[in-house]
């Protein structure tokens, strides 16, 4: 499928019955030959934030302005959550998307319920948030403007350009020390990014957009997720020096894992788009999960565990500190929030 990362549907593990196209040339002149076309459902949640007891992630709530994601990622963790909606973890993942439109009011209704106690929300835990319909819809943007109403700590995790957009509210958000963004840097190949990642920014663009938020006063932290074994493995040191030349302060990574229909999705593209070494790099990734593409277990989920995590966590360190990463700690401020949203001072100063 043209521009997108899976090349199939998965069966859904929830479903008894699932249909498989027939293995039968296509005729390019046909016109269900064609590229898949997105499609945008309303999601009808009466609530939007997510809570997670997870010891492997530091923030407890989390809201996803969209489920499903346009950006194709392969190697996407969040695929199988799609199972749930009823659809598959393939194609339907990057191509069946639902869109929370009332995000923002629902946002601003659990900010004012006494039972909130302000802490650090993040966006996009699942999904991405800056996918590109958000360009058009400004969701994202919307729950960044109830952010700063109430003055409520967010932190920000993308992989799309788009964020540069919102650079005014981010500010703003900085300058109470309410925010945090991360930039997501998998590669700095364009043709590796392209495939993998079809929807995303380039890696171009993704170092433009950190040096423009430091450069603002916005704190960006990087993410070189996910590592894959015997793919990119060998890249994190020049992301490292590329995102530290651009002003970012820290940077951590995870060790890709496959669960549930992902390692299929992952293995047809490995084999689709580079068969030489598809073999090598599946077993890399195995001998990083135990001999699994999955690991559940906590603390070892996300680095992995063996010999090659073990050299990757330490080269990482090493690269870390000589370019002077990871040295200051960033705290989000809670002090500020209003639960008013600041309706009661505007109301004071009309007297």
């Amino acid at each position: 499928m043209r521009g997108r990362g899976a090349s199939y549907n998965t069966p859904n593990r929830f479903d008894k019955l699932h249909f498989e196209p027939l293995e039968i040339d296509l005729d390019p002149n046909d016109p269900d030959d064609r590229p898949l076309k997105t499609i945008f459902l309303k999601d009808a949640s009466k609530s939007v934030l997510s809570k997670n007891e997870s010891p492997d992630i530091h923030f407890t709530y989390s809201i996803n302005p969209y489920r499903g994601c346009e950006h194709g990622c392969i190697y996407c963790y969040a695929r199988p959550s799609h199972e749930y909606l009823g659809f598959s973890a393939g194609a339907d993942f990057e191509s069946k998307i639902t869109v929370k439109a009332d995000a923002p009011e629902l946002l601003a209704e659990a900010f004012q319920k006494k039972s909130w106690q302000p802490q650090m929300v993040c966006i996009s835990g699942n999904t991405d948030c800056y996918q590109p319909v958000e360009r058009k819809l400004q969701i994202t943007r919307r729950c960044l403007e109830v952010f700063l109403k109430f003055r409520n700590p967010v932190g920000i995790i993308t992989k799309n350009a788009l964020i540069q957009r919102d650079l005014d509210i981010l500010i703003e958000l900085a300058k109470l020390d309410l925010v945090s963004v991360t930039i997501s840097v998998t590669t700095l190949d364009d043709e590796l990014t392209r495939i993998m990642e079809p929807r995303t920014s380039t890696p171009a663009k993704r170092l433009e957009t950190i040096e423009k938020l430091t450069a603002a006063g916005v704190p960006v932290y990087v993410l070189v997720a996910p590592i894959i074994p015997g793919l990119t493995d060998d890249q994190f040191p020049g992301i490292l020096k590329a995102v530290a030349a651009r002003g970012a302060k820290s940077a951590g990574y995870t060790v890709v894992r496959l669960p549930g229909a992902v390692g299929p999705l992952f293995e047809d593209w490995l084999k689709r788009t580079m068969p030489d070494r598809a073999a090598k790099i599946l077993n890399r990734i195995r001998e990083s999960h135990g001999g699994n593409a999955d690991d559940t277990r906590w603390g070892k989920r996300m680095s992995g565990d063996g010999e090659f995590p073990a050299t990757i966590k330490k080269l990482f360190r090493i690269e870390c500190k000589r370019l002077g990463l990871n040295e200051e700690e960033f705290h989000v401020e809670t002090k500020h929030f209003r639960r008013d949203g600041g309706k009661e001072k505007v109301q004071g100063e009309l007297f």
